[in-house]
């Protein structure tokens, strides 16, 4: 992107507030209370419409002076409805009254001004600057004309240099000041908040928005109380008979409560505290968007990282650190890297499949879980840990069992076998450090264990030595999930012998002159299986449920969440409710065609929502598709016993998974595996 294609379009006060108020280093907006935000903005909108010559203001109103559209749809719809009132109200009055649409304009400046290249979005709900215009403002490439983050520039010189404000600026800078976050932006001093001051004086539009604003900043959270909804308590009659409760599918059991009982329920068991559930299209929506504000991990997560010794992992981290943290380990997660040892890939899967014989019946969670590990942990670590698998699964389900699902006791973690099994991670860390000195990792592959250790040595304060055990057991963790996710694509297919013949097809295809390049994995080529998987995570995303507490009272949908209250955010409930899938019960892939799109919302949670969205979406996409298409290639598996094939029953703790009674029969070898 050229410095000259920044300059086309100048930005509306309200670009200029969002851009002055983001964080670069947490990939959101400064630490403001969400009901000061909002007013802020609608305080934004209603200056520029008054810079526009649509309102104006005197001592005891705001009023419209020319009602035509602007053309800019953050703007119109507000001076719409501001011109449409009978009768004429003051600025504090329109600030709260229209502050409940701040979180709608927020999110079209946002894309508005991603898609001018000024800022760029990451996965998570993250935005920073993009690099072109990252780029300039650290190396002071300010520019006449110029239209991005030289606000913030812009702003210093006014607070510091003393230059003359332009009314635009002193607006900018009521609205930031009363945010509070000049101190987070700027470090002030006594002068610089003087000065701060005066210029909140000098232009009368400022001001008074500003004090309409400030009028407004009350309690909120009062507001909410008085119209808060009693959040419905579900029969615990009606859950025991509820049969989901009995085949295990917790996905389909939170959305049938929620299609009862609403978006927010509890669940009170005997002799445990109340459990909080979010479920359906409204809070997934609320979650993706809002939750950050008012919702954090590190409470319920720090019980389990201090079992590996650890403070701090990415899955406990929030705000700025979890971003820095997520930032810097997205390429060892990333599609791009698996694409770059695609060959890696083949030759360690076929290794785990040449044990697989003919008429002989695996356990299908053991057997998935095994092939996946036999890829995941040489890729991620740089080491073998089948030997290992067993004890170091079985730890973490137990240690996730005991502090994430709570559904056992403490002192089940400090039990012989486990206290056997926990000693197996000083192997694992030895075979690791073994093998990744200097010497013996020149000309290979980058891997997740060369990303922790060259981030340790450049910040051991932020990545300390204690928090690498668990790190490096992040390949294993994802053997699990993504070999969980793998037993039921393979259930899926094998008991669907129409869509198997499909995907057999593209498999063959794909194949038949040799090892296909990652590039060939195109729509085109894998069509039917690219569906296939997607509606396998529609069907069977193996995490139900995500875990939060409360740190900010707020209200979703008129139901108050009080601080301190742990919730249970069930996004993948929507899979199983008609009103997002219709039909939700019937395995059907043309859910994903371009005539429907059924996933086209957030609905679709197969990895989660909001800033902890699954990292490796992508590596895992891919990852599922090479495997499947090479089973599919080389053999032919039944589900066993055949009763299952016809009805799955699942394993729901601590991931989605079938029942252990659920096993894979090699009936066929349909052509010999490569050397």
């Amino acid at each position: 992107m050229t410095v000259e294609s920044l300059k086309v379009e100048s930005l509306s006060l309200v670009d200029e507030l969002i851009l002055m108020l983001l964080d670069e280093k947490g990939g959101y907006f400064h630490q403001v209370p969400g009901w000061q935000l909002n007013c802020a903005v609608v305080g934004g909108v209603l200056a520029e419409l008054s810079f526009q010559s649509r309102l104006d203001s005197d001592l005891t109103s705001l009023y419209v002076v020319d009602r035509t559209e602007t053309g800019d749809p953050v703007l119109d719809p507000i001076l719409k409805e501001i011109a449409d009132e009978p009768v004429q109200h003051t600025a504090r009055y329109w600030v709260e009254r229209l502050a409940p649409r701040a979180e709608s304009i927020v999110d079209l400046t946002l894309d508005r001004l991603v898609e001018r290249g000024i800022l760029q979005h990451h996965e998570g709900e993250f935005w920073t600057l993009a690099p072109p215009v990252m780029h300039r403002q650290q190396y002071g490439m300010f520019e006449e004309g110029a239209t991005d983050q030289f606000i913030k520039a812009r702003i210093g010189n006014v607070i510091f240099a003393d230059e003359v404000p332009e009314p635009r600026d002193v607006v900018i800078v009521c609205l930031v000041n009363t945010c509070d976050v000049f101190r987070l932006i700027f470090e002030l001093d006594e002068a610089a908040e003087e000065r701060i001051k005066f210029i909140c004086q000098l232009d009368l539009i400022g001001r008074s928005i500003a004090a309409a604003v400030s009028e407004n900043l009350v309690g909120p959270i009062r507001r909410h109380t008085a119209l808060a909804k009693t959040i419905p308590t579900v029969s615990l009659t009606r859950l025991l008979r509820n049969p989901h409760i009995r085949d295990g599918n917790l996905n389909a059991l939170f959305g049938n409560l929620a299609e009862e009982y609403g978006p927010v329920f509890q669940i009170r068991p005997p002799f445990s505290e109340r459990m909080i559930f979010l479920a359906g299209l409204e809070t997934n929506e609320w979650m993706q968007k809002r939750g950050r504000m008012y919702l954090r991990t590190r409470d319920y997560f720090a019980d389990f990282e201090k079992v590996y010794g650890a403070a701090g992992v990415l899955p406990a981290l929030d705000g700025a650190d979890h971003f820095r943290l997520r930032k810097f380990l997205s390429p060892a997660y990333s599609r791009t890297r698996l694409a770059g040892q695609m060959d890696e890939l083949y030759s360690r899967g076929r290794a785990y499949m040449s044990t697989l014989t003919v008429g002989d019946s695996y356990r299908a969670t053991s057997m998935s879980r095994a092939m996946v590990n036999a890829q995941l942990s040489p890729l991620f670590i740089g080491v073998d840990t089948q030997d290992l698998m067993g004890d170091l699964m079985g730890y973490k389900e137990r240690a996730l069992s005991v502090h994430i699902a709570k559904v056992l006791p403490e002192f089940t973690l400090r039990t012989p076998g486990m206290r056997r099994r926990a000693a197996v991670l000083d192997t694992l860390m030895k075979r690791i450090l073994r093998v990744h000195t200097p010497a013996q990792r020149v000309d290979s592959p980058r891997n997740l264990v060369d990303d922790y250790l060259s981030l340790h040595a450049s910040d051991p304060g932020f990545l300390p030595e204690s928090n690498l055990l668990f790190a490096f057991s992040a390949a294993l963790i994802a053997s699990v999930y993504l070999g969980d996710t793998f037993s039921l694509v393979v259930y899926s297919m094998a008991s669907q012998p129409d869509l198997y013949d499909k995907i057999r097809a593209e498999a063959d295809a794909l194949f038949a002159n040799g090892d296909p390049k990652s590039e060939d994995f195109t729509p085109a080529n894998i069509d039917v299986t690219h569906r296939f998987l997607m509606e396998c995570m529609r069907m069977y995303p193996i995490v139900s449920m995500s875990v939060r507490n409360v740190m900010n009272t707020c209200t979703v949908g008129n139901y108050e969440l009080p601080l301190g209250e742990r919730i249970h955010i069930a996004m993948t409930a929507t899979h199983y409710m008609s009103d997002v899938f219709p039909e939700p019960y019937k395995f059907d892939i043309d859910r994903f065609l371009p005539s429907r799109r059924e996933h086209r919302s957030l609905g679709f949670a197969p990895y989660g929502l909001g800033t902890h969205k699954c990292l490796g979406t992508r590596w895992m996409e891919m990852h599922l598709a090479v495997n499947l298409l090479m089973l599919a290639h080389y053999f032919t598996v039944e589900v066993t016993p055949a009763k299952y094939a016809r009805k799955l029953r699942f394993n729901p703790v601590p991931s989605l998974k079938p029942s252990k009674k659920v096993r894979f029969r090699i009936t066929e070898q349909r052509r010999e595996l490569p050397a």
